[in-house]
């Protein structure tokens, strides 16, 4: 039987290459219904949608869903990021976003990011740009110079701008792949 995080990789990988969906575990269903992609959580209704005829390759997410971090998970390693404002139904678009070479998405709660950052920051030389960790803003990956943890929020200063998040919020980040250390610093996560 497929987990909810499998199910919802299958759901989101037949979606992208195109393809009719009908997968279920006790939990959540996904099936195609009028030419749309839909999973279905059995106690909350429809979570997500894709259209295949669309040209642009887009996901429709509602935010309430209890599977909201497991799909976030599942879009990022697709490279499917949040874009834009709440839709009509309540439901968040993504979209796919190239991933720099060298580079892994991650879709975390942001306080992974900050153990991450601590982890990494003994390598960091203040002399240069750190580059190991990045983090998209006004649509572009930027290098993270610093996180402060205060009054529950994580600031997150880049080159051009400060972001703050709760420590619940789910937050994508990019880390380097070809760089060893960065085994280590991921490795908290799982």
């Amino acid at each position: 039987m497929l987990s909810n995080l499998d199910l919802i990789r299958e759901f989101v990988q037949n979606s992208i290459q195109k393809k009719e969906v009908l997968l279920s575990n006790p939990a959540l269903t996904a099936q195609t219904v009028y030419k749309i992609n839909q999973l279905t959580a059995k106690s909350e209704g429809v979570i997500a949608t894709f259209q295949p005829a669309n040209t642009l390759s887009e996901f429709s997410i509602s935010p309430k869903s209890s599977q909201w971090e497991l799909i976030n998970q599942a879009l990022a390693e697709y490279s499917y990021l949040l874009k834009g404002e709440v839709d009509s139904r309540g439901f968040y678009k993504y979209q796919h976003c190239e991933v720099p070479k060298g580079y892994e998405m991650h879709c975390t709660k942001s306080v992974l990011l900050w153990r991450a950052w601590w982890k990494y920051r003994k390598y960091n030389s203040r002399l240069s740009i750190p580059l190991e960790l990045l983090i998209r803003t006004r649509d572009s990956w930027y290098p993270i110079r610093d996180l402060i943890i205060s009054d529950g929020l994580l600031y997150i200063k880049t080159l051009g701008s400060e972001i703050a998040l709760d420590s619940e919020d789910l937050v994508t980040w990019l880390s380097k792949t070809d760089v060893t250390k960065n085994k280590e610093i991921l490795s908290t996560e799982t």
